[in-house]
């Protein structure tokens, strides 16, 4: 196949595309049977051509029928007041007429047959028409309808363009609310650790800042010191965890006291 052939080809085909995505089988429809009424307001106006010609053919027929006679009671005459010459021109002439009319009745049948094919071509091709109007009037109907429930189960299933920008617009307002929400939360963070000052004089200044976190490192030591002397991997910590843990002991109860022994001197007349 040849460049042109392929691209002919290709541009067929997107072309018809195209074409029936633009296409409404309503309006095709219309315009069919549109059609089809001019077809037949020819072939109805060729019917009243036909019978024009007849109708005119019948008139000259007339005509000439009138003029055969007229010839005939002139040729009579003629001969009965002895003109034998005139009565045989009167004939000859009427003889004449004959052959027109012979030809004129021709052409009359013809036209007659003619009309009476146009007239039943009209009349089949109206029935046509009437019954072509209405198939079109139902196929519309139910097309409309169809395009109607696919647009609302389209619009349930939210898959249809208008729904679908509806929903890309929710996205986009739910993404753009995340967003905030976390930039809200960094700025509070940075603001809380001191790396983004803070001009509405509601936190505490650079120093505070940095005594809060020593007080916040020593904690952390403090509680690590206590873990490792629990798990016996280092003293216990002193400070103030110590004497947490100092409160929270058990007291240990008082001891009685003991009565102080007396020497027991030796009974005399024991051995010495």
């Amino acid at each position: 196949m040849s460049v042109m052939k392929r691209l002919s080809m290709i541009f067929k085909s997107k072309a018809n595309k195209a074409l029936d995505k633009m296409e409404d089988p309503r309006e095709t429809l219309d315009y069919s049977y549109q059609r089809q009424l001019e077809l037949l307001q020819k072939v109805r106006r060729g019917v009243a051509d036909v019978a024009t010609s007849r109708k005119r053919v019948e008139l000259q027929i007339n005509g000439l029928e009138q003029q055969s006679r007229k010839l005939e009671d002139q040729g009579r005459k003629a001969l009965s007041v002895g003109r034998e010459d005139l009565a045989r021109e009167a004939l000859s002439r009427r003889s004449g007429l004959q052959t027109q009319m012979a030809d004129l009745r021709i052409q009359h049948d013809n036209l007659q047959g003619e009309e009476e094919k146009l007239t039943t071509a009209s009349q089949r091709l109206q029935a046509k028409v009437d019954s072509f109007r209405t198939k079109k009037e139902t196929i519309k109907a139910t097309y409309t309808a169809a395009e109607a429930q696919t647009r609302i189960n389209e619009a349930f299933s939210g898959i249809s363009e208008e729904m679908g920008d509806v929903g890309l617009a929710i996205q986009r307002a739910e993404d753009k609310t995340a967003q905030m929400q976390a930039r809200a939360g960094a700025i509070d963070e940075l603001l809380a650790s001191g790396a983004l000052d803070d001009f509405s004089g509601t936190r505490g200044d650079d120093i505070q800042t940095e005594l809060d976190r020593m007080g916040g490192g020593m904690d952390v030591e403090l509680e690590l010191a206590r873990m490792k002397a629990e798990l016996g991997q280092g003293p216990a910590p002193q400070g103030s965890i110590e004497q947490g843990q100092q409160a929270q002991q058990p007291q240990p109860q008082a001891q009685p006291q003991q009565q102080p022994q007396t020497q027991q001197l030796p009974r005399q007349g024991d051995g010495a």
